[in-house]
């Protein structure tokens, strides 16, 4: 019998950015990296994307207080040319690597009309789609990309192979909203397992095997031993797609800035398996910016791109449903009720950051 899904109680945003900020603070984390990484964190759960937001917050606590993320990390251009760089994280924590690697991404793309960052040596990123809004913001196309922890087997695996390996593409629009694909390379993100294990609730079908390579329901059954199945599944369902769209985020975040790609990624967390040996340093992100008027009009990319969305949106609906979503809707919608109602916190969450109140000093309740 499943068990009945745990209550959330909601919490002001900027309570646990603040929350958030100061516990980075506590680990030696400088004030302005800290208050850029409890951002990010902030911005997930605005957006919806709650198996990224302040849940994540207790890994964070744990890899900072055993000495596997560097506090304050020298990062550092290591290769570039006028469009292009390689930049090493120097092992920080990745949601301050990945802003700064990003900023140089879009000044270059300011500069030489388009700008490419490769960065190695990094942690987690937090969620793909903060990056694409950051160029969105500066009226750019935006990209971003990060290999992870191996927990996908590729089509016709029975292993981790592959991280859920997730890709943002955001496009601006003028009166429309922006277009924003922000989507992980595998049928479902790990943290909607942990979620789905949260509230004592099977994934649906097609998510995930057990360690004996045999699809399983049970979210256990894939944390202990099992692996994420690629985007699609199955061979007759595009699996080899997702498996192809992770192998490509691999080599473009890792092999070509010298991180470590597929099952050689580091653990994200203390319970995960350290890899038997190291291909290069970290995992890897890569950003990419586009400026629009280096290849077009700018307005008029802007009013192609209203009226797309507005093809979409006038698609006849599917039965049973309201019509076609545009990328970014679902999260659109999120931010625009947490903003007013605040943040949805099951009560696991909240007795982790009770429990890192605990650990640190920082005030939560």
């Amino acid at each position: 019998m499943t068990a009945p899904a745990p209550t959330a109680r909601s919490y002001p945003a900027e309570r646990l950015r603040a929350f958030s900020q100061r516990v980075f603070e506590h680990f030696d984390v400088p004030e302005a990296d800290a208050a850029l990484a409890a951002e990010v964190l902030a911005r997930s759960d605005l957006r919806g994307i709650d198996s990224h937001g302040v849940a994540r917050l207790r890994t964070y606590h744990d890899m900072l207080d055993h000495g596997r993320i560097n506090p304050r990390p020298q990062v550092r251009i290591l290769r570039e040319s006028a469009s292009t760089a390689t930049v090493d994280g120097d092992n920080g924590l990745g949601l301050v690597v990945g802003p700064r690697a990003n900023r140089i991404a879009l000044d270059k793309a300011a500069e030489a009309g388009s700008g490419w960052v490769s960065v190695c040596n990094t942690n987690h990123y937090g969620i793909a789609g903060y990056y694409v809004l950051e160029a969105l913001e500066r009226g750019m196309i935006g990209w971003s990309m990060t290999n992870t922890t191996a927990l996908v087997a590729p089509l016709w695996g029975a292993e981790r192979v592959l991280g859920t390996n997730p890709i943002s593409i955001g496009f601006p629009a003028a009166e429309e909203p922006d277009i924003v694909i922000d989507m992980a390379t595998c049928a479902a993100a790990y943290g909607k397992i942990e979620i789905a294990k949260r509230h004592g609730e099977p994934v649906p079908d097609g998510w995930a095997i057990d360690s004996h390579g045999v699809e399983t329901r049970a979210p256990d059954a894939m944390i202990e031993g099992g692996a994420l199945l690629p985007l699609g599944s199955r061979r007759e369902q595009g699996g080899h797609k997702g498996t192809c769209l992770a192998v490509m985020v691999d080599v473009l975040s890792c092999v070509l800035s010298g991180a470590n790609w597929g099952p050689f990624a580091p653990p994200f967390a203390l319970r995960q398996e350290i890899p038997s040996r190291s291909v290069g340093r970290g995992i890897g992100h890569f950003f990419g910016a586009l400026r629009i008027d280096a290849f077009i009009d700018e307005d008029e990319f802007r009013q192609q791109i209203d009226e797309y969305v507005r093809t979409l949106r006038a698609t006849a609906p599917a039965p049973g449903t309201e019509g076609p979503l545009v990328p970014g809707d679902p999260e659109r919608e999120a931010e625009a009720i947490r903003s007013r109602t605040g943040i949805p916190l099951v009560e696991p969450v909240v007795e982790d950051l009770r429990a890192i109140a605990r650990a640190t000093g920082v005030a939560f309740d």
